[in-house]
């Protein structure tokens, strides 16, 4: 990732208020996406399972259909389209050398709308994404360019909304950019900790620090430990005034006066955003569904310029006591301090590694008697004392292989390869998926052959196993077969017993029918393909699911 630019704050007292303005972004160039005032459900750098949030989320009062404007003069470079993520996304790249970006939409304003219906009619494809020329769809500061939703990976109606530099497609900070946002509530901590770093973070681990608060400033007792080499991690939310637990902008770490570490999350690019594993304790984060955030780096954390000072690692050489400071700030100047104290007592010895240790930047392979994972020299963040065993499953075609355990992250895909427990026909390698099970959720892919063992990527450890699919996936309609259908759309549940529905295609009387992906759901909102009064139709759907198992299915309804 590129260095990030750095912001410059002129700092001036006036009547007792702290006035900050940035001076490397053009203030106030852009407006408000939405015409109500901006309240916002999470900031830029927020903590998120498997990533930093990447712009602000901005409320649109539980509601959806909100109108979107353009945020400045520009066009429209790029739209997309997709079962998670963005959903429906449009951005706008404009001339000053940034883009907008407004996701989780509902509509496209009406010409663009057309043609990306008229583009997914031609290509028989739902999903899209359409890159456009500047004289296509021009558009001005305040024109409607779309209306808010709760599409693709979004869990309540907002609006997403992001800064980007053009050509670095790198996500800026946007609250850098001069938006009226009242805030004048300062981050607030409630828990500190601090780890042994004469070995892993992830082994033992988090010592958790009682907390006392007194209006902006905590403090703790004196903080006793064991270890020459230690570092420090906050648990803190910034609040501004709107109730919702933002992500902390800016922290410092001093010791005895002296900066030791610095954290602030002005920039990132989506090829990094994983990093966000490495900058927090992952495994309180999984388990304890708590945002720790490290104030030191991990050795395999290679986010570039989000952090500075000398790392953040504390090495002890008396036993005398040292003063710590630790300092939060929003980018309003918001600020919070924690004062205490560190000692060391006494010194309990290093504890040693074992010839099954993952180190950051270094590569590794562990093997057990059925099955091999295959770790990059990027794979980990910290040191790992990587556990791999074998146990039979009655219900798999293999035995159930631990990878580990799913409260440790890896950064990138690892290749995992697994044999079966018994002969395989071709037909049934064809038939195989491998299912990886973390815990919370699974990830079922169709893993490629090597002779007999299994191949497949993942890029987070649990337990892995192979399973034989013959089963159809299947669709169910909220209609009655051959009923009168008066309401405004078609409704497909989609059904699979192992893995998900991969292809799905939708016909109304032998031509396709677009039919949107919502979550586990297939929608088709009437439109001029099937208007009302149009009689009865046939639609055929066919489906396949991991397995490439398919399956075509007939219903009839009415308009």
């Amino acid at each position: 990732m590129k260095a990030f630019s750095q912001v410059i704050f002129l700092v001036c007292l006036i009547n007792g208020s702290l006035i900050f303005a940035q001076n490397n972004y053009p203030q106030n160039y852009f407006r408000n996406p939405l015409n109500i005032p901006i309240q916002l459900a999470a900031n830029f750098g927020a903590v998120r399972s498997n990533h930093f949030h990447m712009g602000l989320d901005m409320r649109t009062n539980s509601q959806e259909n909100l109108p979107v404007v353009a945020s400045a003069d520009g066009y429209v470079s790029r739209i997309k389209v997709e079962r998670y993520g963005f959903g429906n996304a449009v951005y706008v790249t404009h001339p000053n050398g940034y883009t907008t970006v407004y996701a989780h939409l509902n509509k496209y304003f009406d010409k663009l709308d057309e043609f990306v219906k008229e583009k997914q009619y031609k290509d028989e494809k739902w999903e899209q994404d359409i890159t456009f020329s500047p004289n296509q769809f021009p558009v001005t500061k305040g024109q409607l360019i779309a209306l808010s939703g709760n599409t693709g990976g979004s869990a309540g109606p907002h609006l997403h909304f992001e800064i980007r530099d053009t050509k670095t497609e790198e996500c800026i900070n946007p609250l850098l950019f001069g938006f009226n946002i009242p805030d004048g509530i300062a981050p607030i901590i409630s828990g500190l900790y601090w780890y042994d770093r004469r070995f892993s973070t992830y082994e033992p681990g988090a010592n958790g620090i009682a907390v006392k608060k007194a209006g902006n400033v905590y403090t703790s007792n004196v903080i006793q430990v064991n270890s020459p080499s230690i570092s420090f991690a906050i648990k803190a939310v910034d609040k501004a005034n709107q109730g919702f637990n933002l992500g902390i902008y800016d922290a410092e770490l001093f010791m005895d006066g002296k900066l030791i570490y610095n954290f602030k999350i002005d920039k990132v690019h989506y090829d990094d955003t994983r990093y966000l594993n490495g900058c927090i304790d992952y495994p309180k984060f999984v388990r304890d569904k708590m945002s720790i955030q490290h104030l030191s780096t991990l050795p395999g954390m290679k986010l570039e310029n989000y952090s500075s000072g000398s790392g953040g690692i504390i090495n002890l050489q008396d036993n005398e006591i040292h003063n710590i400071e630790i300092v939060l700030k929003d980018v309003k100047g918001n600020t919070s301090r924690l004062t205490t104290k560190v000692q060391l007592t006494t010194n309990s010895g290093k504890i040693s590694s074992g010839d099954k240790t993952v180190s950051p930047n270094e590569g590794k392979t562990i093997k057990t008697d059925n099955a091999e994972i295959n770790l990059s020299k990027n794979a980990v963040y910290d040191a790992v004392n990587f556990n791999m065993s074998e146990k039979s499953d009655a219900a798999a075609v293999s035995n159930a292989v631990v990878l580990n355990n799913s409260s440790i992250p890896v950064h990138d895909y690892y290749t995992v390869k697994i044999k079966p427990n018994r002969k395989l026909s071709n037909e049934e390698k064809d038939k195989m998926v491998i299912e990886l099970n973390y815990g919370s959720d699974k990830n079922i892919i169709k893993p490629k052959w090597n002779g007999d063992w299994a191949e497949g990527q993942f890029n987070r450890l649990g337990t892995v196993r192979l399973l034989l699919d013959n089963s159809l996936p299947s669709v169910s309609p909220s209609w009655k077969d051959g009923a009168i259908v008066s309401s405004g759309s078609l409704r497909l549940k989609g059904t699979t017993k192992i893995g998900d529905i991969e292809s799905f295609r939708a016909e109304l009387d032998g031509k396709w029918l677009r039919f949107a992906r919502v979550k586990d759901d297939f929608v088709y909102v009437f439109d001029e393909k099937c208007p009302k009064g149009s009689g009865s139709h046939t639609l055929k759907v066919t489906t396949t699911n991991t397995a490439g198992n398919t399956n075509t299915q007939t219903f009839s309804f009415s308009r």
